[in-house]
């Protein structure tokens, strides 16, 4: 499946289909706790970025990450099942991670639910190391697995 994917930032125009993606796809059986609301409280804050890939007209995945001062946290990263493995997730967190580094960031931290080994061999594919396991992370029902990704090897950090 050879799309073109358009990276762009989000849009309050996109906070509804980023919203309902969240919960679809990655908080079903959980609580939905990142509606419109808090996505364009994410588009408005100066140190986070929410990130949209297109396919045509239609949203196919997210990501948001929020920027600290030495580490980036990434709130989330979805791709629509209809194109995982279309390249459309590694895409969204390479242009993140790239953002990232060029703000002199050395970690990016995130969380995935610890039975979401799809999920977590993705990111480890991509560079990701398993972290900690975090008992009861998601609404206390459920487990993740913290996983970070060094950009600036432990060698060269220093305090800035």
């Amino acid at each position: 499946m050879n799309q073109v994917i358009e990276l762009r930032l989000a849009r309050f125009s996109d906070v509804r289909t980023i919203a309902r993606m969240s919960r679809d796809l990655v908080e079903q059986g959980l609580g939905w706790s990142w509606r419109a609301g808090r996505i364009a409280a994410m588009i408005n804050h100066p140190e986070a970025v929410v990130l949209v890939a297109r396919s045509h007209i239609e949203t196919v995945g997210f990501g948001i990450m929020e920027y600290h001062e030495h580490h980036a946290h990434l709130n989330l990263l979805a791709v629509k099942p209809n194109q995982r493995r279309s390249g459309t997730g590694r895409v969204l967190l390479e242009w993140l991670e790239k953002t990232a580094r060029y703000a002199g960031i050395a970690k990016i931290y995130l969380e995935v639910r610890a039975r979401n080994r799809g999920a977590r061999a993705f990111y480890e594919r991509l560079g990701w190391e398993n972290v900690t396991y975090v008992s009861g992370y998601y609404q206390g029902r459920e487990s993740a697995m913290r996983m970070v990704r060094e950009l600036i090897p432990s060698d060269q950090q220093r305090s800035i």
